[in-house]
């Protein structure tokens, strides 16, 4: 079982999601998908392995909210892994080429984790 990469997740409202995604930039992290966009529907900034910021903007079905995505080489085996130490990940969703599952984290801290299928 190994982490591959990390990504972060923020959705907001239109506004404070553009903010967000422009301070990024203006730090200096390279945009990939959302670049030259006269409208803000989204940004992607991705590192160089699998990890990556997304900031959205809300909307039906994408509500606000934040969430940390760990990137693993076998998440059925992560998943067992955590119901064999108390945990209760919901899941798996197979959606763009990944098996998803969800945990609520102490704090309240929205967490998946996935993997390529």
């Amino acid at each position: 079982m190994r982490l591959l990469g990390i990504r972060f997740c923020s959705v907001a409202k239109d506004k404070d999601a553009a903010s967000l995604a422009d301070a990024f930039a203006r730090l200096g992290l390279e945009q990939g998908f959302g670049a030259g966009e006269h409208t803000f529907s989204g940004a992607v900034f991705p590192a160089v392995d699998s990890s990556w910021i997304e900031i959205w903007p809300s909307g039906e079905g994408m509500p606000e909210g934040m969430m940390l995505q760990l990137v693993v080489d076998d998440a059925d085996a992560f998943a067992s892994h955590a119901r064999e130490n108390g945990l209760s990940p919901v899941g798996p969703t197979d959606a763009h080429g990944e098996r998803l599952y969800y945990l609520m984290m102490p704090g309240g801290l929205n967490l998946s984790f996935q993997s390529q299928l």
